[in-house]
This record gives C-alpha cells, sequence and structure tokens, in this order.
C-alpha cells in the first residue's frame, strides 16, 4: 500500500505552508505500510515557540483554504513544543528545534519512503543546524545578556 493521492497533495499543500512560515528541515514520509491509522508523517521545526505555532497556523490555514481539510484533532498547543495536526490521511508534527534533536522521530521512520515535497520544502534541510551554528547551540542569540557585548 502506498500513500493516496489525497495524501500526498495535503502533505505538499502543508510542507510548503510550512516552508512558508521559514520551518526547518522538513520531510514526509510514506508510512501507510507501517501504519494503519495514517498514510504520512509530515515532520518540520523552529527554534522557538512562537514560530512553531505561527507554522502550525499556517499549515492549518493553507490546508483549509486550499484543500477544505481540518485537523480531527489538535495536540501541544499550550506549551507549543511540540504540535501534532490529525488530519487522518496524514499527520503533521511540528517541533520545537530541542524536542525534535531529542525523540529524533526521524530515526524512528527511516525505513519508510520519503514523499516528494516542493522544492521550497527541501531547501530547509539542514537549516536547525545552520541556525544553532549562528545563534550558538543553546539557541541563544550570540548576546550574552549583561551589556549587549556578543558572547
Amino acid at each position: 500500500m502506498t500513500a493516496t493521492d489525497r495524501s500526498i497533495e495535503l502533505v505538499t499543500t502543508a510542507a510548503q505552508a510550512a516552508a512558508d512560515r521559514l520551518a526547518h528541515d522538513i520531510i514526509a514520509y510514506d508510512v501507510s505500510d507501517v501504519l494503519s491509522i495514517t498514510d504520512a508523517f509530515l515532520l518540520a521545526s523552529a527554534p522557538n515557540d512562537r514560530q512553531v505555532k505561527s507554522i502550525v497556523d499556517e499549515i492549518e490555514e493553507r490546508l483549509n483554504k486550499d484543500l477544505g481539510a481540518k485537523p480531527v484533532r489538535r495536540e501541544g498547543d499550550r506549551d507549543a513544543r511540540w504540535i501534532l495536526l490529525d488530519y487522518v490521511d496524514i499527520v503533521v508534527h511540528v517541533q520545537h528545534s530541542e524536542e525534535r534533536v531529542f525523540y529524533a522521530l526521524e530515526r524512528l521512520w527511516k525505513d519508510c519512503p520519503e514523499l516528494p515535497l516542493p522544492e521550497d520544502a527541501m531547501k530547509t534541510r539542514g537549516k536547525a543546524e545552520e541556525h544553532a551554528r549562528l545563534h550558538g547551540a543553546d539557541g541563544s542569540d550570540g548576546v550574552d545578556g549583561s551589556d549587549g557585548e556578543l558572547s
């Protein structure tokens, strides 16, 4: 079994929406052969909670407006460290960069085929690592907080 055309359409639209909101490391897996509850997982991340919420809001708005799709479930809003949107055909995971590294969902689904994504989404690969390098491994902005000097 492979992901349906509808699932691929949802993943493609959601991935573009995430890329438009500057998500990092967008990737999608066809999990239809190993899970009976959904066809695909879309993973994306962001370096802060506010951006995680922004990405999720854009995905939800775009899927509703463009494809008439509404999530049957939305979880994780309170902390905005890992928000899950369940569209039945696909499940979208938008994680804070720290959660993305800690939970390593890619490692769990690495044996599943990757789904093709829009070029903008593909260009986000490696952005989390680049952001960490530019802003310090702890996600800070490089300012030490005492006198505004770069640390």
